[in-house]
């Protein structure tokens, strides 16, 4: 049975969401390269599960693009360029641009929620740790989104899976290191002083993070 040891960065939640995690950690950690085949069979027998749970995570990977199935080839790691990385930058950025709207006032009385990811980013920042860079980059813009009390809005914005294509874009494509903290302190005190721009800074700021094509 697949458990939390078998990936550090996994979050349990149900069976197929475990296997998918792993399955990314694996592709993220180049365990499964570009172009490379994932056999459903041998992930079932490692992770100790049936088939059926695998295919169902497979089928949510291909659903983000991150793999892709031939008929009676199985399901191959897409050669991902940082065109695809992009795609998705202009979507968010126009969601988070409506969520930083809905959710100006509340974020302005209480941005407590925001300020703590910024906290754990200095932290990351300090010790150069990419992956908790990531982790709280991702988490401090979910926070955003959710603010904003949008169960439409929020579940789009999900679906999207912007931890992948942010962990993908900072690790295949931007690896020198850099820091994260200050650029979102900068958003935290736009909507503590209920700056009036800042939907199109959000909007700003996620479009700067896009892979440079």
């Amino acid at each position: 049975m697949v458990s939390a040891a078998t990936s550090p960065h996994l979050v349990v939640h149900s069976l197929r969401e475990q296997i998918r995690e792993h399955i990314l950690e694996g592709i993220v950690s180049g365990r499964w390269q570009p172009g490379e085949r994932i056999v459903e069979r041998r992930i079932a027998v490692e992770l100790q599960v049936s088939q059926t749970p695998v295919r169902e995570a497979l089928r949510e990977l291909e659903s983000l693009r991150l793999i892709e199935a031939e008929p009676n080839k199985g399901v191959r790691v897409r050669n991902l360029t940082a065109a695809d990385l992009k795609e998705s930058y202009p979507v968010r950025a126009g969601l988070e641009q409506v969520a930083a709207e809905l959710a100006a006032e509340r974020l302005a009385a209480d941005p407590s929620a925001l300020e703590r990811e910024v906290a754990a980013l200095h932290a990351a920042d300090a010790e150069l740790d990419g992956e908790e860079q990531v982790r709280h980059t991702v988490a401090f813009h979910h926070e955003l989104v959710r603010a904003a009390g949008n169960a439409v809005l929020l579940h789009a914005w999900e679906a999207l899976g912007i931890e992948v294509w942010t962990t993908l874009s900072i690790r295949w494509l931007s690896p020198a290191p850099r820091a994260y903290a200050a650029e979102h302190q900068d958003i935290v005190d736009a909507f503590t002083r209920r700056d009036p721009a800042i939907c199109a800074l959000i909007k700003a700021h996620v479009l700067s993070c896009a892979p440079q094509v």
